[in-house]
């Protein structure tokens, strides 16, 4: 954490920008592939984690799974397109109480808000998912090819204009700096943050 952070922190406001996209390109992929993309949590999905999984097409969840886009409570904007797809899954109301607060769910809630398909003991999360892509893979592969294209087309006008703003939104909470040094240090130490 620290030498990225320290990376972060000194490169330029454009530089971080970049630096944003790329790395969010990298985790993204999910969505480049002409595929069904099942995510089965079977553990914390938390920051980044959380995202990628927001990411994919239907998430299978555990009992015991914990859920949070806790950015906020990180001393930054959220990232990896986070404030696009949680506000098209649970509603505008759901997703800003969840990014504004960082709370952290259950897998149960994931249910209750619409953020998964089902919830499962963890040793049959993984079961789970592959039997909810073997369905997939047993419908017409055309139509089924066509109606991803179709759920994902608007993603392709929207989502990087929402990933750009991340980006900049993360690289002006990188020069301020004061929050993140403060989250980070905090997590060290076991404790809570005190923003400003």
């Amino acid at each position: 954490i620290n030498a990225e952070y320290g990376s972060r922190i000194a490169d330029t406001f454009d530089g971080n920008v970049i630096a944003m996209r790329a790395f969010y390109s990298r985790f993204l992929s999910v969505r480049k592939l002409g595929v069904p993309v099942v995510a089965g949590i079977n553990g914390h999905a938390i920051g980044a984690g959380f995202c990628v999984a927001l990411a994919c097409d239907v998430r299978v969840v555990s009992e015991s799974a914990k859920l949070a886009i806790n950015f906020t409570r990180l001393g930054i904007h959220p990232g990896m397109g986070g404030t696009y797809f949680l506000p098209k899954l649970a509603g505008f109301n759901t997703a800003s109480h969840l990014i504004l607060t960082g709370d952290t769910i259950s897998g149960r809630d994931a249910l209750r808000l619409g953020l998964v398909q089902g919830v499962h003991k963890g040793d049959e999360v993984r079961d789970q998912a592959i039997l909810v892509a073997e369905r997939m893979a047993s419908a017409s592969k055309i139509a089924v090819s066509e109606s991803l294209k179709t759920l994902r087309a608007g993603d392709e006008a929207e989502l990087p204009a929402a990933l750009q703003r991340e980006a900049e939104a993360q690289a002006a909470c990188y020069a301020e700096g004061t929050d993140l040094d403060e989250a980070l240090t905090a997590l060290v130490e076991k404790r809570a943050p005190k923003f400003n």
